[in-house]
This record gives C-alpha cells, sequence and structure tokens, in this order.
C-alpha cells in the first residue's frame, strides 16, 4: 500500500560496506518524529522511529540539509510485507521550504 506523508525528519545516517562473513551491506536510515500512542493514556508525546530509504547514496542529496535539521518533508511511502511481518519504507523524501528557510535566503515579509 502506497502513501504520502508530510515528515518530521530529526535525523539521517548511512552505513556502507562488508562484513566479516563477505555480506555486503549498503543503506540509508531516516529518523522521523512519530506521536506515541496516547490512546490507552500511558504515554504521551512523540519519539523517533527508523525507516528505510534505499542505498547509502539516498544520503548524499540530502547531506546538504545538515543545518536544517530538523526539517519537514513529504515523503512517498509504502507498506510492504513478507507474508508474516510488514514494515514501513519511504521511497523518496522531498524537503518543505521553511520559512527560516525563506528569511535565510533574504526573503523577508513584510509586516
Amino acid at each position: 500500500m502506497k502513501f504520502t506523508s508530510t515528515i518530521k525528519v530529526m535525523g539521517m545516517k548511512y552505513s556502507k560496506g562488508t562484513m566479516d562473513n563477505g555480506q555486503s551491506f549498503d543503506s540509508t536510515k531516516v529518523f522521523v518524529e512519530t506521536e506515541l500512542d496516547a490512546s490507552k493514556d500511558t504515554a504521551m508525546g512523540s519519539a523517533c522511529v527508523e525507516y528505510g530509504l534505499g542505498k547509502a547514496e539516498e544520503y548524499q542529496k540530502y547531506k546538504h540539509l545538515a543545518e536544517a535539521l530538523p526539517f519537514m518533508a513529504i515523503a512517498d511511502m509504502e507498506i510492504v510485507t513478507n507474508g508474516k511481518t510488514q514494515k514501513t519504507v519511504i521511497h523518496s523524501l522531498k524537503p518543505v521550504e521553511t520559512a527560516k528557510a525563506a528569511t535565510a535566503g533574504g526573503k523577508h515579509a513584510s509586516a
């Protein structure tokens, strides 16, 4: 099931290399602020949830946004399953320009 969601990206990291047994790994993880389940009145606030975003090269596309963290983005996401468990993956991110970024570029709103 594919869907689009506006998310708050709190951080990103990539991993690439080869394990001692020769198996290679190559991935980017995105850490997204997610509300805790408050329906049973046993939790409040938010936590970060890790989602996959393709290979390590994906990280490089967003590296220039390090100073803007956290940032809002529109994410193309999908829930996938292997028949027993399911997970949500992110296929693409499109950062949303914030007011902070606009004023940093010299565009000031008049009062």
